[in-house]
């Protein structure tokens, strides 16, 4: 029986990602799920609400979930209603735990915002999940906070925002940063809140019915006021308080809602609620698509599920009259941010990565099948969400440096698919599980800045280059990180454990040998396409810019590693060591370079992974001088190598 236990593995995983792809189900009568596919422009691009919401999340509290741990049930279902709320409820929305303050940040930001210990000690009620709290498995602060929570210290805030900003961000205080980057996310909170509707509106369908009323006779008494005769001082005044309210939401609106009309010969030129009802004064008719969504949150607010998903049908297919090409893009980002592809594929690397681990020690056959079929399942599930951005984005695979994340994965992880596929040893699928969660680990927290189809910078706007040099050298990557993350396994087996035979360590001498061949092929290739981008780009080939100088570097120690096996000067366990180096070089090229702020590719500024970037090379290092031990184990390992040949 147990050699069916990977067909079933395998069977029942593909189940379970082919249920991920059916359309959401609405948990009320409200149509969430239609409502979250409606297009919007923001940051230069048109994405659904749903993908709005999502990223919103991300940026405020670094997680789509909005719940409170003393909560057994989250506040909201999906992120598309948390957006609904604040859009239409803002009030309700004030109330969710949605801004992430934590004292690891910055203790003194706390203290600003007046949060004492009685406001971050979380006390549960049961003392099972006391006794959970006090061992780490449950936490025992609070990290998020409601937006009223925050209101009365606003202004406090905003004061020391203006005294931080002066300063060269490079040289900012650990506290000075934690303050700007909270104001960011309040002002992209009140943002939202201004797009649709005036957050202090009672009725804000009521009030553009009025104000549609209100629109002839105001304008009529304002340009008699110009001709300096007689008016209606009472329509005058009515027609300018509501035009400068409207004001106020055009200018701090963030989504960009309202599709041009249909006179309009650019199709991006989408606006904000607020200036599109401004513009009906000159207009003296309010847009209907402003009016069909002051009419959904009035729909909203009542819980009024007929009038809600009536109305955002009604308005789906207008738009598709003119725009059924973004409509279709929507609906499959949508669709796409369902299913999650990216965060399944984790879940199924770390799987195979303890069923490739304990295939070492019991049940070889069968566990290293297990490993190869999820290994499998989550490649095929990474490519066909890399495949869905490339459609929406209209680009090749690597755009940013999320994407760079994905690639490199993917990259890494369909060179160790080949490597199990000849050797059938469990390592290619340990290391596949190990550096695709890994990639997928960084680049979700690469999501955190925001939307990752971000628009591209205008150097790099060439889709040529992108599909040439950026896949060619992040390929390298990836090479150069497999072989690093090879020789780590070498070295951890050799070491820790009894199991690096002869058969195992010549396997993985061979492994390294040939992926180090691989990248150093690729890397070259990658360097020399990116000096011709350079010099159709800034009219040289090579200016010693900080990135320029990374690349170069992982060709330079790829090339060493060659040359030192060549000429006899490192054996196996050199050799490891030298491939596990490979990984310091490689992430400094890949991020340490960005953190540097200076140079033309410095394309994210990154100071908080500073840390990380640093224990990552910690580590390395710490490998490579445990490799160098003459242990038992090692001498052990020779012994038998020497006694077989």
């Amino acid at each position: 029986m147990k050699r069916w236990i990977p067909l079933f593995i395998l069977l029942v995983t593909v189940a379970w990602l082919a249920a991920a792809l059916r359309r959401p189900a609405n948990k009320t009568d409200l149509d969430l799920e239609a409502f979250g596919r409606l297009p919007v422009l923001v940051n230069g691009r048109i994405k659904p609400l749903d993908t709005v919401a999502r990223t919103s999340l991300l940026v405020l509290q670094g997680r789509q979930r909005v719940s409170d741990p003393t909560v057994s049930e989250p506040f909201v279902d999906t992120p598309t209603e948390w957006l609904a709320d604040l859009l239409f409820s803002p009030a309700k929305a004030d109330e969710y735990p949605t801004f992430r303050i934590s004292a690891t940040d910055s203790p003194e930001l706390l203290t600003l915002m007046g949060l004492t210990e009685a406001d971050t000690k979380i006390v549960y009620d049961s003392a099972v999940k006391r006794t959970l709290a006090l061992a780490d498995f449950l936490p025992g602060t609070r990290i998020r906070f409601s937006f009223n929570k925050l209101a009365p210290k606003l202004e406090e805030l905003d004061r020391q925002v203006q005294l931080a900003q002066p300063i060269d961000p490079q040289v900012r205080t650990p506290f000075q940063k934690a303050v700007i980057q909270l104001r960011d996310r309040v002002m992209l909170y009140q943002r939202l809140k201004h797009s649709l509707q005036l957050p202090d509106s009672p009725d804000f369908l009521g009030e553009l019915i009025q104000f549609q009323k209100d629109i002839p006779a105001g304008v009529a008494a304002f340009r008699a006021r110009q001709r300096n005769e007689a008016y209606d001082e009472k329509a005058f005044n009515s027609i300018l308080g509501a035009a400068q309210r409207f004001d106020t939401m055009g200018q701090m609106g963030y989504l960009l809602a309202i599709p041009p009309s249909p006179a309009e010969t650019n199709p991006t030129a989408w606006r904000t609620a607020g200036h599109s009802i401004l513009e009906s004064l000159t207009t003296t008719q309010l847009d209907p698509n402003v009016v069909a969504y002051a009419a959904l949150g009035h729909a909203w607010r009542a819980k009024d599920a007929r009038q809600f998903n009536e109305i955002a049908t009604v308005y789906r297919e207008q738009l598709a009259k003119r725009f059924a090409p973004q409509l279709q893009k929507s609906d499959v980002e949508s669709r796409f941010n369902a299913a999650e592809p990216f965060y399944k594929s984790m879940d199924l690397y770390a799987l195979a990565f303890f069923a490739a681990i304990f295939s070492w020690l019991l049940w070889p056959q069968v566990l290293q099948r297990t490993a190869y079929y999820l290994i499998f399942v989550a490649f095929v599930a990474t490519t066909a969400g890399i495949a869905t951005r490339m459609w929406l984005e209209g680009r090749p695979p690597v755009t940013n440096l999320y994407s760079s994340a994905l690639f490199v994965g993917w990259g890494a992880v369909g060179l160790c698919l080949i490597l199990e596929r000849f050797f059938r040893n469990g390592i290619g699928s340990a290391a596949a599980g190990t550096i695709g969660f890994v990639a997928l680990l960084i680049a979700h927290h690469l999501s955190l800045s925001g939307d990752t189809l971000e628009m591209m910078r205008a150097v790099l706007d060439t889709n040529l280059w992108l599909a040439t040099h950026v896949v060619i050298v992040t390929t390298g990557y990836a090479a150069t990180f497999l072989a690093g993350f090879l020789a780590l396994i070498y070295i951890v087996r050799g070491t820790l454990t009894r199991s690096l035979d002869q058969a195992t360590a010549d396997a993985l001498g061979r492994m390294v040998y040939g992926i180090v061949c691989f990248a150093t092929l690729f890397s070259l290739v990658g360097t020399v396409l990116g000096g011709i981008w350079a010099d159709q780009s800034w009219g040289r080939f090579w200016g010693w810019d900080p990135k320029e100088n990374g690349a170069l570097i992982i060709v330079l120690w790829n090339a060493l590693i060659l040359h030192a096996r060549w000429g006899g000067l490192v054996r196996q366990r050199g050799l490891m060591c030298l491939a596990v180096f490979g990984n310091v070089v490689t992430s400094w090229s890949w991020f340490g370079v960005n953190m540097l702020g200076v140079g033309l590719h410095s394309y994210g500024f990154m100071d908080q992974a500073f840390w990380w970037l640093i224990a990552f090379m910690l580590t390395q290092v710490g490998f490579i001088a445990l490799a160098l031990l003459p242990t038992d184990k090692w001498r052990s390992a020779t012994a038998l190598r020497a006694k077989a040949g």
